[in-house]
């Protein structure tokens, strides 16, 4: 930003980083409804008409936003040997940073942004699978398995972070206070349950699903390298069976 000219209007120097950022911040006061073109310029200083010059629509203004969350997701980032630990960490990143920022990303973590960021969270993945022994079209399928999880769980629960404080209070203490209060004779499996289901809280939960995905990721993974080995069983002898067809 810059001044000319004492007593005169402050000018203000927009670019995409800096519009992109007071939208980041804006969501993070108001949240997600308070991000119209008219709000964010107000916010800037500036007339709405000049933010049309970086941005053609609100629609991309979104996609510029859900690729900012990218970017913060992979800072400090570094790949692991290990295909798992990669992942791990990926999707540990991916919802960290929506929940510091839920008013951005639950209207970020379902867009496909084409921007650099993203295409370079898919290029890790691809680049683990790859360790991981898998060929390039199975690599393709797991990838979208694996991206739609993490941006799927990352995007609810920041829609429950943007809750209003009695319908989190609520949500929250139903494990604890309605179900304990169920039937036994009507609902017999929450009986037996629901002691644990009490102690339960969204990282555990998180955590818990993310490393069944992984298992399964591995066990699709081992399965195409077994079809893939001579004398597996339905193969030609003397060459590999072909790999099943993927969804």
């Amino acid at each position: 930003m810059a001044v000319r000219g004492r007593g005169r209007p402050r000018k203000v120097e927009l670019d995409l980083r800096i519009i992109v950022d007071a939208a980041l911040a804006l969501t993070d006061d108001e949240g997600a409804a308070a991000l119209t073109v008219r709000r964010l310029a107000a916010r800037l200083g500036v007339d709405p008409s000049a933010l049309y010059r970086h941005v053609r629509d609100k629609d991309e203004l979104h996609l510029a936003l859900a690729d900012r969350l990218f970017e913060e997701a992979l800072t400090g980032f570094e790949p692991s040997e290990s295909w798992r630990d990669t992942l791990r960490d990926l999707a540990l990143r991916t919802r960290d940073t929506a929940l510091r920022h839920p008013g951005a990303a639950v209207v970020a973590t379902y867009r496909t942004t084409r921007r650099p960021a993203e295409m370079r969270i898919v290029e890790h993945i691809l680049a683990a699978f790859g360790r991981a022994g898998c060929s390039p079209a199975l690599a393709a399928v797991l990838h979208r398995v694996y991206g739609d999880f993490s941006l799927a769980w990352a995007g609810m629960d920041a829609a429950f972070e943007t809750l209003d404080g009695a319908a989190r209070t609520g949500d929250e203490q139903a494990w604890t206070r309605d179900y304990p209060a169920a039937d036994p004779i009507a609902f017999p499996a929450i009986a037996r349950s629901v002691a644990h289901m009490a102690r339960l809280d969204g990282t555990t939960v998180f955590l818990a699903a993310l490393e069944t995905l992984l298992d399964g990721l591995a066990a699709r993974i081992a399965a195409e390298a077994a079809s893939r080995r001579p004398g597996a069983p339905g193969a030609p002898e003397g060459r590999t069976r072909a790999t099943r067809p993927l969804p």
